[in-house]
């Protein structure tokens, strides 16, 4: 296969302008994707004699064919090479799988304006400060601007509708708003300050606060002095714990990547006006084909990948040093403006890449005992229950619920486990129809035969063992489907719940007819089951709620003759949801725009 691969030949043909590269087994499997400024060149790098990189000489020696697709810049082959390996998953690419957008605080640009939590698209509709690397740093921060600034952090609708001040008013979290408790001038002051605090100039607002509280006392406006003097308190408590900060408004992004006894992580901290805000480590999803990948490589995948969707700081300290050194280029180019990719230099700039290292070699310890705790439970199960289960990622476990209000919105869900935990990418959920309300055990099966009906196109991968939440019917009834299906050879178990649904006393019931067993409350193996159960427990609520609330939410309203769209989403918009519109009188609900009073008097006798 390789003596037939000419690469002379191949470089002959290749042009010089930028694009992507697809290199190729005997077999027509993908091995791996790379970009490049220059095809010809980037692809001659890779067939000469010696080779820096194990892996890359791995995978030359398997190569069969090379195809190219021409782009019209270096940006657009980044783009296509990082949607070809998402899609393509090659065995040689190191492929970061973080497709969650990062949290922000927002500022709305109301009236009164509104501090929150934001995950999503931006806009020019309010101001957002972050990214932040959790949901944890911004709530921590929210708690913080609330204490110092007061800021309101309810919904409009909400703050629409209040006549008197909410429990937060009360304990000193909110200055009131809406009900006018204070002034719109003093409020736009307090937006004003928390607006520096979250660009990091935390000694301008100690500045500014200090002479307010100045002038206030010269008033002898005391109760408004000893509130300046708590905030400025507050503000430098905050300094204080602040565990490393620099006297500069910097936004930066710190990027390790460690191996610690074969197991690598990346780990991306974020320093945004001088505040270290904390890090996320991230771990590769194909690290166990690419056993040969070394820190820098795996450095400058995350690079390009993180960054496509993320927003690009003006500087990335990194450590080890890149093994790309067009990294820097390729991101000023997708961020517009220069990017210094660069190693640490600076006292606070060492410090800040030493804490983000020590937090991968914790990040690591934590996921190797995860795993081994994992692996344990598995094992523990198999013996219990004489299943024939493969460890590692060829133990696939799926497990299906269902849940219903009295029949209405049934929704089954199957969560999946693999190997080393739960793999929230690959769940499922089905809204189940045209079965007889309330009837779980036709619910199961129309969940089991939609799940399984694509294994036998050769869609999906074939579970390990299958549980199902439930008793005797629901296993009969998931049995059927299987035997329907022509899988009855697959391994399933149902959890049927104890006594007063207590943990602990869960009854596993076999499909080949062996007698039910009950393993001890303490069983390493029965936690295994419980947590994937409660699991599927979880996503099936989570899914019948959110189906039930959309049909509550609108199907009244679109029943009303002269209430499209756009008006029940003015209702919607006005009262909160369903609720609130219930609890409008007629004049209330003719204050709402486009609903005359004719079409207001309408909606209330249809929902009353």
């Amino acid at each position: 296969m390789t003596a037939a691969f000419d690469a002379k030949a191949l470089l002959a043909t290749l042009t010089e302008l930028p694009g992507v590269y697809r290199m190729l087994d005997g077999a027509d499997k993908v091995l791996y994707v790379g970009k490049a400024k220059n095809l010809r060149k980037r692809v001659a790098s890779y067939f000469r004699d010696h080779h820096p990189s194990p892996r890359i000489a791995l995978m030359v020696a398997q190569v069969a064919r090379v195809d190219t697709t021409v782009t019209r810049s270096e940006a657009e082959a980044l783009l296509l090479e990082n949607n070809l390996i998402k899609s393509l998953s090659p065995r040689y690419n190191i492929l970061f799988r973080d497709d969650k957008s990062y949290p922000y605080i927002v500022l709305t640009h109301d009236q009164q304006p509104r501090l929150g939590f934001f995950r999503g698209a931006t806009d020019r509709r309010a101001d957002y400060f972050g990214p932040f690397p959790s949901s944890t740093a911004v709530r921590e921060s929210i708690h913080l601007l609330q204490k110092m600034f007061r800021l309101r952090t309810c919904e409009n609708a909400v703050f629409s509708n209040r006549t008197r001040p909410c429990l937060l008013y009360q304990i000193k979290r909110c200055s009131g708003p809406c009900v006018g408790l204070i002034d719109a001038e003093r409020y736009a002051q307090d937006v004003q300050m928390a607006s520096l605090f979250l660009q990091g100039r935390q000694q301008d607002v100690i500045g500014r606060l200090s002479a307010a509280m100045d002038q206030a006392a010269a008033n002898l406006a005391f109760e408004q002095a000893a509130i300046y003097r708590d905030q400025i308190q507050s503000l430098r408590q905050v300094q204080e714990k602040q565990y490393v900060e620099s006297d500069k408004d910097t936004d930066v992004d710190i990027v390790v990547a460690v191996d610690d006894g074969g197991m690598l992580c990346v780990n991306l901290a974020m320093v945004r006006g001088g505040r270290h805000l904390g890090d996320r480590p991230q771990f590769p999803a194909n690290r166990a084909d690419a056993v040969t990948t070394s820190p820098a490589e795996a450095l400058a995948a995350f690079l390009y990948q993180h960054y496509l969707t993320h927003p690009i700081p003006t500087r990335i300290l990194v450590n080890p040093p890149l093994a790309d050194a067009d990294a820097g280029e390729w991101l000023s180019g997708m961020a517009k403006r220069p990017v210094r990719v660069v190693e640490p230099r600076l006292t606070v700039q060492r410090v800040w890449v030493e804490m983000a290292e020590q937090n991968a070699h914790l990040a690591i310890l934590a996921r190797r005992a995860a795993t081994f705790r994992q692996e344990a439970r598995l094992e523990a199960l198999c013996k219990a229950l004489s299943l024939d289960i493969e460890e590692g990622a060829a133990a696939r476990i799926e497990c299906f619920d269902i849940s219903h209000t009295q029949g209405d919105a049934t929704v089954a869900a199957c969560v999946v486990y693999l190997g080393d935990g739960l793999r929230k990418s690959e769940y499922r959920r089905f809204n189940i129809r045209d079965i007889q309300p309330g009837d779980d055990y036709a619910a199961i099966r129309q969940a089991v035969l939609r799940r399984y009906e694509k294994l036998l196109t050769g869609e999906g991968a074939t579970p390990a063992l299958i549980l199902i939440d439930g008793g005797v019917g629901q296993v009969g009834a998931a049995i059927s489907a299987l035997e329907e299906l022509g899988l009855s050879h697959l391994p399933l178990l149902g959890v049927a719940k104890g006594e007063a649904r207590k943990p602990g006393l869960e009854t596993l019931i076999f499909a080949d007819g062996r007698q039910p067993v009950q393993l001890a409350p303490e069983h390493p193996g029965l936690h295994l089951i419980q947590e994937i159960r409660d699991e599927a427990h979880r996503f099936a609520i989570s899914g019948h709620r959110a189906r039930r609330g959309k049909a509550g939410k609108s199907s009244r309203l679109e029943e009303i003759a002269g209430v499209g769209p756009k008006r029940r989403k003015a209702l919607v918009a006005r009262f909160g949801g369903l609720q609130g519109i219930l609890n409008a009188g007629i004049d209330q609900l003719t204050a709402v725009p486009g609903i005359s009073r004719e079409l207001a008097e309408k909606i209330y006798a249809a929902l009353h």
